[in-house]
């Protein structure tokens, strides 16, 4: 999830959807979203705060923060709905700041048939074009319809999953005790038509009875306390791009701990240049409508 913070603002857009498809962790498809995580998902919102902890390479980066505040809701039988938002700012010496806005909503069917999204970007002074679009499962292919930011359709082979779908078959394999999985993933980032293949690692099971060196609000939490949580990390490798001698280096990662019922805390994003981390600062629980 090197391309948030680049200069691209089509770049942007692109990792910061793929950083909330995972920082949102929520949406799982129908009864098997409740078998593979124990439970139903818990509607919530969540305040992360961004900062740079590391820059190396070439495009060194002197600064960065900000601030990721995300709303999640829904259920199995009603379909999960999430609002993102994520306002940074970038510091690349001499003056030179970029600062962005990125807004964004999604809902996905509780089964993972249909995914729906709008993207709205600004930085600096600047408002990228939107992406507005709907995506269709149906049989052995994912039919893509984007309205904006041109009027497009195309197809997608079945086994991509959405992002929701993506953390259950990662909940899934964590209980299941795998460590790797691989998936392809379509969230709707870039200009509508990017799909990344992700690699998976998923560490050992962390009780929740174990003390934390860096709580935060999620782990204070009552509900929260009892819960199982994964230490995992997501690579983004572009499906696109050709490997060069005989590696595909990813285009970012992202690391985070996962708890059973989809929330997410101690993200790290790496973005090859630099490394950022959301440390969360409130998290609270929302009343849901369970499923009839």
């Amino acid at each position: 999830m090197a391309r948030w913070f680049r200069i691209s603002p089509r770049d942007i857009r692109s990792v910061l959807l793929a950083t909330a498809a995972v920082a949102v962790a929520s949406g799982f498809a129908g009864g098997r979203a409740q078998a593979a995580a124990g439970g139903p998902f818990l509607a919530h919102q969540a305040l992360y705060e961004l900062k740079l902890v590391k820059s190396r390479g070439s495009n060194s980066i002197n600064n960065a923060r900000g601030r990721i505040l995300y709303n999640f809701s829904g259920s199995a039988c009603e379909g999960y709905t999430s609002e993102f938002r994520q306002v940074s700012e970038l510091d690349s010496g001499e003056g030179k700041l970029t600062l962005s806005d990125l807004r964004s909503t999604s809902w996905e069917d509780g089964a993972g048939k249909s995914y729906r999204f709008k993207i709205a970007t600004r930085m600096n002074d600047t408002d990228s074009s939107p992406v507005d679009g709907v995506a269709e499962r149906s049989g052995d292919r994912i039919t893509v319809r984007l309205k904006q930011p041109e009027a497009k359709t195309f197809t997608l082979d079945g086994s991509t999953v959405f992002p929701t779908e993506q953390i259950q078959r990662i909940i899934a394999a964590a209980r299941e005790g795998k460590s790797l999985l691989e998936l392809t993933v379509y969230d709707g980032s870039d200009n509508g038509e990017k799909v990344y293949n992700t690699l998976s690692v998923i560490g050992q099971p962390i009780p929740g009875d174990r003390s934390i060196a860096s709580p935060d609000p999620s782990t204070a939490n009552d509900v929260m306390k009892p819960l199982t949580r994964w230490p995992v990390t997501v690579s983004y490798y572009d499906r696109d791009a050709k490997a060069k001698d005989g590696e595909q280096t990813p285009v970012y990662a992202m690391s985070f701990e996962l708890f059973e019922n989809g929330v997410s805390r101690a993200l790290v994003l790496d973005y090859n240049d630099f490394v950022i981390s959301g440390a969360m600062g409130k998290f609270d629980v929302r009343d849901s409508k369970p499923c009839k």
